[in-house]
């Protein structure tokens, strides 16, 4: 199979990933509930991952580095913090629902969504400006596009909360282990991401780097504090009710090895090199819109496309059936769709790792322009 679906989840893990998983799951108990061994290892490796997060996203403490099972859970925790009933809450036009929705299940809050056309960062900045300028309480802001890997101007949308004193979270789930992700220099409230992303760990895991004192959205056993009935009232413990997943943790902290080991410019710059030749290839292809920043400035690694005529789900599929794995459809992120203009059809997205070679992009494209100028599969 040629897996090109990584900005859902990167298939492909290094082997260290892989390797500490199964040797947790043989060797480490429950981190901070025992005096023995296993649980000595649990904690030892769960305090690692902090600290090589912290250091990968310019975090203060290892301690303001909360696991959560993915991002969504994070953003959640992020949102349902400081977002009250009634609130006003400025957002990009390209929000996956991991933020629409939560918001949406907030009573009375006001949502005010700072459009912007692909891939003119300038004009989000803009309207995040406007919007700010009305009074608000809170801005959220998608680093990366999920949907058409456009690079939102965070930094300058930080710069923009601070001057106006509105706490700020980021989605980071497309930009964490691509892109430098800077929770100190942003002086964000907080920042979420998955770790079966871009930081190739394994699904159920992401981490929630924490600027601002949270509300826990599960309350229960932590291994501190076990006298008093509310939940302790100090990071990680606060937002960590409940067994970790050390095997998770422990592929987690060999993914963010492998990413500072290789460099995120590496990373970055072959996934965007990889996906920029696919958009040259599909541009070629007769009745192919391609979705794609010039020379892909304003763009990472992840790329959209329509046929003319032709369903996106049944492109998918029929893509599927030649061994080729994209993802098809509105990608949990309507609200992108509809800035963009292509909410009535979706689009085929195409998003490659750094494991993808140059062979299984041309193939992908071959296969493409074969069923296209065919008609198979359709």
């Amino acid at each position: 199979m040629i897996y090109l679906d990584s900005a859902a989840t990167t298939l492909q893990k290094p082997e260290a990933v892989r390797r500490a998983m199964a040797r947790a799951a043989g060797t480490m108990s429950s981190p901070g509930r025992g005096s023995y061994p296993a649980s000595h290892l649990a904690e030892e490796t769960a305090y690692r991952c902090r600290s090589e997060a912290a250091e990968l996203f310019d975090v203060p403490s290892p301690e303001q580095v909360v696991f959560t099972f993915n991002a969504t859970h994070g953003l959640n925790i992020a949102i349902k913090t400081l977002v009250r009933p009634g609130s006003r809450v400025v957002i990009s036009g390209y929000e996956h629902n991991a933020v629409t929705r939560p918001l949406h299940g907030i009573s009375n809050v006001e949502i005010l969504v700072a459009d912007a056309p692909l891939f003119h960062p300038e004009k989000t900045l803009s309207g995040f400006a406007e919007a700010l300028a009305l009074g608000a309480d809170v801005a959220i802001c998608s680093h990366v596009s999920n949907v058409f890997g456009c690079v939102q101007p965070v930094e300058q949308i930080a710069r923009l909360c601070r001057s106006h004193g509105v706490p700020l979270i980021v989605d980071a789930s497309q930009s964490a282990g691509v892109l430098p992700v800077e929770l100190k220099q942003w002086d964000a409230a907080f920042v979420a991401m998955p770790g079966h992303k871009g930081l190739y760990g394994p699904q159920g895991t992401g981490l929630l780097l924490c600027n601002h004192q949270a509300i826990s959205l599960l309350e229960g056993g932590t291994g501190s504090a076990s006298l008093q009935q509310e939940m302790p009232d100090f990071l990680p413990d606060q937002l960590e009710a409940g067994t970790h997943n050390m095997p998770g943790i422990a592929g987690l902290l060999e993914g963010l090895r492998f990413v500072r080991r290789t460099g995120l410019y590496t990373i970055a710059g072959h996934e965007k090199n990889m996906a920029a030749y696919a958009a040259r290839r599909l541009e070629k292809l007769p009745g192919v819109n391609v979705f794609a920043d010039k020379e892909f400035q304003n763009q990472t690694g992840v790329l959209s496309f329509t046929v003319n005529g032709r369903d996106c789900e049944e492109i998918g599929e029929a893509l599927a059936q030649n061994g080729i794995a994209v993802r098809s459809g509105l990608q949990c992120a309507p609200l992108a769709h509809r800035t963009a203009g292509t909410l009535e059809t979706g689009t085929v997205r195409v998003s490659p790792s750094a494991f993808t070679t140059k062979g299984q992009v041309d193939h992908f494209a071959v296969v493409l322009e074969r069923m296209i100028r065919e008609n198979v599969g359709f």
